[in-house]
């Protein structure tokens, strides 16, 4: 493990008041979003979407860091360049999901654990071979209140946390800077502040898990959910409520030597994720040790995927939707995002 080239890494890819871009669906999930717009689910759809997205002029200006699936980082542009390699040349790091998904928990009803470590660090050097310098691994934490339910149980908190330190490890020592997800979904119908109590003991079960395995936290970054109450939830509470219950959990659970906190749309609007961000940091950005960006991706992209619809013909079109997209996200890092016009200020 070289230290110096992890905090160098993980330094880059929270600079200049940029994102990350989360294009790292499975084949299933891409192909779910296709169907619904008519769109052909297949291999070389796929590659076309995302060739769109990474030759998408200005995008660099904006993205950090790109998010890959298996099957992405393996494909290349019509011109013949690998998608890695075309991401780099115009400033953006490529990275890689290196997580085999969530599956049951046993023993546990309604519950997950993230499998894939095993033969990870083969998968490790293998996509680092090919270009990438960070990964992501995506742990899954259910809310459910109510009689018989109760969840997340302690189990599955820990599970899944030690899950992502043992990844984060592995990654560094291939040389990879890992994004850790511990991710609190906003289904249901829970509260804000049911929200906040379990991702603020998620978060702190995983920074202990992280200690134990021995991860350097200089060369790592933190990809969590904003504390939301449950999409079904009778109050929804405002912007700045979001965004002052996600900080302050932040504060108490996230360690000052993380360089970046890098947050997941989860289902939100494209709208509402920029202005969340944006809240923060207009709100706290004196008080953060750590920077607040955002690591989106159907709240970046699915504005460009409802204007290309898979014809050629709307190619341009869907690459100024994308970068706008992003433009408006950086612009909420800075405290810059204007929700009434949603756009940069």
């Amino acid at each position: 493990m070289n230290a110096q080239t992890l905090i160098d890494t993980a330094s880059a890819l929270v600079a200049g008041d940029k994102g990350l871009l989360a294009m790292d669906e499975s084949n299933a999930t891409c192909n779910k979003r296709f169907a619904a717009l008519g769109i052909p689910q297949t291999e070389a759809a796929r590659r076309d979407w995302r060739e769109l997205i990474v030759t998408a002029p200005g995008l660099g200006e904006s993205i950090s860091g790109a998010i890959l699936f298996d099957e992405t980082i393996r494909q290349r542009t019509d011109a013949g360049k690998p998608f890695a390699q075309a991401l780099s040349d115009v400033g953006i790091v490529p990275g890689i999901k290196v997580d085999m998904g969530a599956k049951p928990l046993a023993g546990h009803p309604g519950e997950t654990v993230t499998e894939g470590l095993d033969g990870l660090r083969e998968r490790l050097a293998e996509y680092a071979g090919m270009g990438a310098r960070f990964a992501k691994w995506r742990g899954v934490i259910a809310i459910a209140d109510g009689p018989g339910a109760g969840l997340p149980t302690p189990a599955c908190i820990d599970v899944n946390a030690h899950a992502l330190a043992r990844y984060a490890a592995l990654c560094q020592e291939a040389g990879l800077v890992p994004i850790v997800e511990p991710e609190v979904l906003m289904d249901g119908g829970h509260s804000l502040a049911r929200c906040a109590e379990v991702t603020e003991e998620v978060l702190h079960r995983t920074f202990a898990q992280l200690l134990a395995q021995g991860v350097l936290l200089e060369g790592m970054l933190l990809k969590p959910n904003m504390v939301l109450p449950g999409e079904k939830a009778a109050t929804q509470d405002s912007v700045e409520a979001v965004a002052d219950a996600t900080v302050a959990g932040l504060l108490r659970a996230v360690p000052a030597a993380v360089p970046g906190v890098a947050f997941l749309s989860g289902g939100q609007s494209a709208q509402l994720a920029s202005a969340r961000l944006d809240a923060m940091n207009t709100r706290h950005k004196s008080r953060l040790p750590w920077a607040l960006t955002f690591s989106f991706s159907r709240a970046v992209q699915q504005p460009a995927l409802d204007a290309w619809k898979g014809d050629a013909a709307n190619v341009a079109e869907a690459q100024q939707a994308l970068v706008f997209r992003a433009r408006c996200n950086q612009a909420a890092r800075r405290g810059g995002y204007d929700a009434k016009r949603d756009a940069p200020r």
